[in-house]
């Protein structure tokens, strides 16, 4: 049975879209991976004719869990909270990305709520995505995120141009900094995906 990998935050603009894709396209040669775009935008079905990994609209779900994927990466929208506690627990990780702001630290405070009031805790990871470089502002929003039972993955994604392109070249190969990083979030995420 494939393996769930939700990708949410009640906040749009932290990167959801981006940061699934991604994580899809560096184990595509590896494993057999589609994604689930839940987002009424459609941000990844526009890209389904140029991408290597295969993408879904939200209608396919119940038939590809029962196919022979080893991973179904799911896109979610913001604001998706009916929906949300049945994917949690349909989950075998949920990533909870999040920029290093203010109104971010704020906005998910909601995301982990109803993570937590599903008992789906121990499956989440909150990720820094889009991270600006040289700046404090990342600590002390890491810090406030102390006060919940939620892991904060130490592998941060930076605010790179590479991430940005990266849906139009089917990954980030050609950037060594953007390889790197995205390899040890995918490391963590794949142990995740098997405890």
């Amino acid at each position: 049975m494939a393996k769930v990998i939700l990708v949410t935050h009640q906040k749009g603009g932290v990167g959801k879209s981006t940061l699934a894709f991604n994580l899809a396209a560096n184990i595509r040669e590896s494993a057999k991976v589609c994604l689930i775009d839940l987002d009424e935008q459609g941000s990844l079905l526009n890209i389904k004719k140029a991408s290597e990994v295969p993408i879904y609209e939200a209608s396919n779900l119940k038939e590809l869990l029962k196919s022979d994927y080893d991973f179904i990466f799911i896109d979610t929208p913001p604001y998706l909270t009916n929906q949300l506690k049945e994917l949690c627990d349909l989950a075998n990780v949920i990533i909870i990305p999040t920029k290093a702001g203010i109104l971010d630290l704020l906005a998910i405070k909601s995301t982990i709520e109803i993570v937590e009031e599903s008992n789906n805790g121990n499956k989440a990871l909150i990720v820094f995505n889009m991270v600006k470089p040289n700046t404090t502002l990342t600590d002390e929003i890491k810090s406030h995120l102390g006060d919940y039972d939620i892991k904060v993955s130490k592998n941060m994604i930076s605010d790179l141009v590479a991430f940005s392109r990266s849906i139009l070249v089917n990954g980030v190969e050609e950037n060594n900094k953007a390889q790197k990083q995205i390899d040890n979030l995918t490391k963590e995420v794949l142990t995740l995906s098997i405890n």
